[in-house]
């Protein structure tokens, strides 16, 4: 597809040529030929044209500098499905980490197309390729990801049978070793909470973000006949949203990003969205607001508060009333009301009966485990906080009103390939991006303890 520059230049050089043609016959004193007035309409009929693409592709750039910053699919840059899936990060990685090598430059020139796209229509820079969110993705395994939190891949059973395979002479050389990729087993890692929670997302952001919220009403006052009510006025602050660059990076073969196995594709996508939606899960519940982090829901000033002790506390169901009570006597007792606890205080929970000899556990069964509520439970939430001599051994708990934690995000992946600090290994050096930030609407909404002793 021709780019404004290039149309814009072959119009201006239409112009110039059908110039030339007046300007010659100007010069020998006389009219046109057939000829040349065939010529001339003919440039000046390419230059009306090109006038017209000039003046579409100046109004969809236009529309895309307006919708700078949107999250953008392969449905939005007008790809089929199958175009979709056919989308390769391997190839992509490959013709970054080469672009000397022609072939992979060739191979991925679908790739790198959609990419510029992407950036494009986003209207901004990016450290490396901007990647449409849904490019090559199976359907489902974002949602995957983000439900589960973790992927627990079982590995095939092989058996072998009549001969030895442990002893090499007695037909172990005879065994071949098959290497399972589609049934790797995965890493454990802390399940994401905040996406089940109902967390609100803000999608589309170009600038830094601001949401007007009202902190003080207007007064009602009673009055005597003919009597005036006292003026009142409502008072207006605002919610922040700066967006704050999470990363992170991995190290692969030259050789692995050359495989076109579909299980390695999967391996590399998967790897690297795992690990930035774990980093932004982290943020959300316990970010410090410092040192680029955002300010996550435990560190945010003025949420409420339940103290078990000097030393920490075993949770009771004192406790966890408290918790509720926090939230509801500002008000804040409304829309996506939820837990979230850490395996260690479940656990806790489950064997804490909420009185004495009465074998009513404070976690229970069913889908709303505490106290009619709803509960997530991740390792995300802090586990090894200290208060007073219990050093390093208490958790958190969590309870409000999760719709009240808003989610920022600019744009989408961001990826740099480094194909040179790890050289002289053959390996190349991914790095991937994400803008995003967190701001609490109501800290009234969230009230937390975080002195909880679960052993």
């Amino acid at each position: 597809m021709k780019d404004l520059k290039e149309m814009r230049s072959q119009r201006a050089q239409k112009l110039e040529d059908a110039q030339g043609i007046v300007d010659a016959a100007q010069a020998s004193g006389r009219s046109l030929s057939d000829e040349e007035r065939s010529q001339f309409d003919g440039l000046m009929k390419s230059a009306e044209t090109l006038a017209g693409d000039i003046k579409r592709h100046e109004s969809l750039a236009e529309q895309r500098r307006q919708a700078a910053g949107q999250t953008v699919t392969g449905a939005q840059l007008g790809l089929s499905d199958g175009e979709v899936r056919r989308f390769s990060i391997l190839r992509l990685l490959d013709a970054l980490a080469n672009p000397a090598d022609q072939r992979a430059q060739k191979s991925a020139a679908f790739e790198i197309e959609a990419c510029q796209e992407a950036a494009k229509m986003q209207g901004r820079s990016a450290r490396g390729v901007i990647v449409p969110q849904d490019m090559g993705m199976a359907p489902g395994v974002m949602a995957r990801i983000e439900r589960e939190g973790r992927s627990l891949l079982l590995p095939v059973e092989i058996t072998t049978r009549d001969l030895l395979a442990g002893t090499p002479s007695a037909g172990g050389n005879l065994v071949a070793t098959d290497l399972l990729s589609g049934s790797m087993i995965d890493m454990l890692t802390n399940a994401m909470s905040l996406n089940q929670l109902g967390v609100t997302r803000l999608s589309g952001l170009v600038g830094n973000a601001a949401i007007p919220r009202k902190t003080t009403g207007s007064a009602a006052y009673w009055v005597a006949e003919n009597g005036a009510p006292t003026e009142s006025q409502q008072a207006i602050d605002q919610v922040a949203l700066t967006p704050r660059t999470v990363g992170a990076y991995t190290d692969f073969s030259r050789q692995l990003m050359k495989q076109s196995s579909i299980d390695v594709e999967a391996f590399v996508r998967r790897d690297l969205a795992l690990s930035l939606a774990l980093g932004i899960d982290l943020a959300g519940i316990n970010g410090t607001g410092a040192s680029g982090q955002p300010r996550g829901v435990l560190n945010t000033s003025g949420i409420g508060a339940v103290v078990g002790g000097t030393n920490g506390a075993a949770p009771t169901w004192a406790n966890i009333v408290g918790l509720e009570t926090e939230v509801a006597i500002d008000n804040a007792d409304l829309g996506s009301l939820a837990y979230l606890v850490n395996a260690k205080t479940r656990g806790k929970l489950k064997t804490t009966e909420k009185a004495s000899n009465t074998a009513k556990f404070l976690w229970d069964d069913g889908v709303t485990p505490l106290n009619g509520y709803k509960a997530a439970v991740s390792n995300q939430v802090p586990g090894a906080l200290t208060k007073g001599t219990a050093n390093g051994i208490c958790s958190a708990l969590l309870f409000g009103n999760w719709a009240d934690l808003v989610m920022g995000l600019w744009g989408g992946l961001d990826l740099l390939v480094d194909p040179y600090t790890g050289s002289s290994a053959g390996t190349v050096r991914v790095v991937a991006f994400q803008s995003v930030d967190f701001a609490v609407r109501h800290p009234e909404s969230f009230a937390a303890m975080t002195d909880a002793l679960t052993s």
